[in-house]
């Protein structure tokens, strides 16, 4: 029976990457496809493959998720209260997806943990949650706004004599590249993150096995993710490639390369988990605003912070409630 229960567990693990992957394809595309650098279905599938070639490069991220933030459940109440953090997360990442809003899978990951952790009697890591979750979670948009920012008015300044047709052609070119390197980022955050929730599910079944990473593990989180990103997320897409601002190629440029450096960063200097949606979209309306300020669609760009800001409380809600069902049901 227990063995059951953590193939179910892991399953909808799996399940939360797939969500993940379609949930978040459209941070490393929507600019590529907006500005036509790329056709959708040959952006899904380069970002599918980078997002499988990404999950294998480091595993920082998944150690922070697998024993930063919670204390170690245990037994079947344990599994449980994974169980409970998984489908929190899930319906989230649904609502969000069905009113096309780039809320944070990653939040939503977080704030399930922390929900069903209480809900559990839990002890939740709080300084490692602010440490890790919630600074970053306020400090890489900011980052990520002012770099675009910095990085927009650099191209405009160095390509100024340029001529703006061979310019837009140019940075068209560039943008496989730079769209490229946002995927191999998102592969490189997100996948590590549902790596680190299946490892916690293997301690709680198994205490003896330790917090390493199986390469099985990677594996099957890499390609479900892949398989997520590859059937796309059109609706998000169009909230991040047409709604905050019409981008053009240099512009995609700037905001790719400002999302994917952030990313790096985070991954290997802090281990970090941040949010790739945060990132992006903060990229995108720094990149925005050289044009003008009021180029951005300010309107849009609140409704998208507002859900930043309760994305992790819902799902821990969500969590919390989806706990407390599985305990009435199963005991």
């Amino acid at each position: 029976m227990d063995t059951f229960v953590l193939v179910v567990t892991i399953g909808v693990a799996l399940f939360f990457t797939y969500t993940n992957g379609f949930h978040d394809s459209a941070n490393a595309i929507a600019t590529s496809v907006s500005t036509r650098a790329l056709t959708p279905r040959a952006a899904l599938a380069m970002a599918a493959v980078m997002n499988l070639a990404g999950a294998f490069l480091g595993s920082g991220v998944a150690k922070t998720v697998s024993k930063g933030l919670i204390d170690t459940p245990q037994g079947r109440s344990g599994m449980g209260i994974l169980f409970a953090a998984l489908a929190g997360a899930i319906v989230w990442n649904l609502v969000t997806w069905y009113f096309g809003l780039p809320s944070s899978s990653s939040h939503a990951l977080f704030g399930g943990l922390v929900g069903a952790a209480l809900a559990g009697g839990i002890a939740v890591h709080w300084s490692g949650v602010v440490d890790k979750v919630v600074i970053p979670m306020f400090v890489s948009p900011a980052v990520g706004l002012v770099l675009g920012y910095l990085v927009m008015l650099a191209i405009l300044w160095f390509f100024r004599r340029a001529n703006p047709h061979k310019a837009k052609r140019g940075f068209r070119i560039a943008q496989t590249v730079s769209a490229a390197g946002m995927a191999l980022g998102h592969g490189l955050q997100d996948a590590q993150k549902t790596m680190g929730v299946v490892v916690l599910a293997l301690v709680i079944h198994d205490p003896g096995k330790g917090f390493g990473i199986p390469i099985w593990v990677k594996l099957v989180c890499a390609a479900m993710m892949s398989l997520g990103t590859y059937a796309g997320g059109w609706r998000i897409m169009r909230t991040l490639g047409r709604r905050i601002i019409d981008l053009d190629p240099p512009q995609g440029f700037a905001a790719e390369t400002t999302s994917a450096s952030i990313l790096y960063a985070t991954s290997y200097i802090f281990e970090a988990p941040i949010s790739t949606t945060h990132v992006i979209t903060s990229s995108i309306m720094g990149v925005g605003a050289t044009r003008r300020v009021k180029a951005v669609r300010w309107g849009v760009a609140k409704n998208i912070v507002a859900g930043w800001f309760i994305t992790m409380p819902a799902a821990a809600l969500v969590a919390a409630a989806c706990f407390w069902i599985v305990k009435l049901v199963f005991g």
